[in-house]
């Protein structure tokens, strides 16, 4: 080695006798380094640094879902709207025909990534072995803004879209850098990338995205908790996600369960459930029988006065029974008691299409319903795919048919069975 190289000293300190006449026993030219002990690095993370870093990795994963949603979609879309320009004149080349002049360097940038990605054989899926899968959303932003007059027919708001897809760079980029997400910055990334998806025409593919937006997260944790698509303390903070508007309006069908219904009748005005009956709504109201033992059990659980839940149910199925009077037919509104012990309420709209909504409470002895723990629902079934990378995105895994493997058929089986012992109310 050349005396300007770098060399590492005798990890013995000492070296051969005549190996070097430089003071310290170092030979000329060479740099000496301090030994791991010298430098005194502390390279253990606590219990503080591991909690850190999983909780950043949680919001980077959570983000990362949402943006590759939107970055498929996107790719989709131009697509769709390009492809038929410019290949049948350009042929494969039509990516880069596309792009024009001004954006000649990033197609060759995507191209180079798309070689050595051939080259070590990263490209799993074949149908990932195109130049359009190689850009990146901003890239794809450009072709949109470049061509919009193609876009033009197929979306409103150009300026919309693009300030959606600019906002959304922010966490884009800090993902892509792994660096650190506020709350903040996650909760608008997850706001905008809903927003992107339903522009580009995405959302209206959920049937009840209208009702409850669906989670980009939601299909990846299916098999790890069923339908389960939330969970609320209590009451009150679901209806600060889930409005009692949001839940039943629109609905074509309504069959709830419980004590009193209070959910319904008490958040959802008679005039609202007359509307909604008329407008082709199906409604079956399970109320406990005031007059039956189980109420004076429950109040005594509460610790209430004597009667007064009991009137209170009585007062929820006489505002039901003037809603009723009010419809040309009554049949489309029924109204039933139960004296069996209540153990749970539930609100199941729609839940005989793919678009079901549940909202569940267990009765707890010393809880009212308003402070009781809240699950939320959705039915319809549940494609979980197994297998990894051999089901894959296309389908290819194992679907839980009619959604068996969750709650919500469980709680709709129940209603059934309570409805056929119950008595009608006239």
């Amino acid at each position: 080695m050349s005396s300007g190289g770098l060399e590492l000293p005798p990890g013995d300190g000492g070296g051969e006798s005549g190996a070097t006449d430089a003071p310290g026993g170092v030979p000329p030219g060479t740099v000496s380094l301090a030994r791991p002990m010298e430098i005194g690095a502390d390279l253990a993370w606590g219990a503080e640094e591991w909690a850190e870093v999983r909780l950043r990795a949680q919001r980077a994963g959570r983000a990362y879902i949402w943006l590759n949603l939107v970055e498929q979609r996107l790719r989709a879309v131009v697509a769709a709207v390009l492809r038929p320009i410019y290949e049948p004149v350009h042929g494969e080349e039509w990516v880069v025909a596309a792009a024009g002049p001004a954006g000649q360097e990033w197609v060759q940038r995507a191209a180079a990534v798309r070689e050595v990605s051939r080259r070590k054989g990263y490209l799993l899926d074949p149908a990932d072995d195109t130049l359009l899968s190689f850009l990146t959303l901003p890239q794809l932003r450009e072709l949109v803004v470049q061509h919009w007059p193609c876009f033009e027919p197929y979306f409103d708001g150009r300026r919309e879209l693009e300030l959606a897809l600019d906002e959304l760079e922010v966490a884009r980029s800090a993902v892509a850098r792994n660096r650190a997400l506020s709350p903040a910055v996650l909760a608008q990334a997850e706001r905008i990338s809903a927003r992107l998806l339903d522009l580009l025409g995405a959302g209206r593919s959920v049937p009840s995205a209208h009702r409850l937006p669906m989670d980009a997260v939601e299909e990846l944790v299916g098999d790890r908790f069923a339908d389960v698509v939330g969970v609320h303390p209590d009451r009150v903070r679901l209806q600060r996600q889930l409005p009692a508007e949001d839940l039943f309006g629109g609905a074509r069908r309504l069959d709830a369960i419980g004590i009193g219904l209070n959910l319904l009748v008490q958040n959802y005005s008679g005039r609202r459930l007359v509307r909604l009956a008329e407008s082709g709504c199906r409604a079956r109201l399970l109320f406990l029988n005031p007059a039956s033992s189980a109420v004076r059990r429950r109040e005594r659980e509460l610790g209430l006065k004597k009667g007064e839940l009991s009137r209170s149910v009585e007062m929820n199925i006489l505002h039901m029974r003037r809603v009723r009077s009010r419809l040309r037919d009554a049949d489309a509104f029924q109204i039933h008691v139960f004296d069996e012990t209540p153990r749970f309420t539930a609100y199941l709209v729609d839940g005989d299409g793919p678009d079901g909504i549940a909202v569940v409470q267990s009765y707890l002895r010393r809880i009212r319903g308003m402070e009781a723990p809240v699950l939320v629902l959705r039915g319809g079934g549940r494609d979980i795919v197994h297998g990894g990378a051999q089901g894959g995105a296309r389908g290819g895994g194992r679907a839980d048919e009619g959604g068996e493997g969750g709650l919500f058929h469980v709680y709709r089986e129940e209603f059934e069975s309570v409805w056929t012992d119950s008595r009608p109310v006239s």
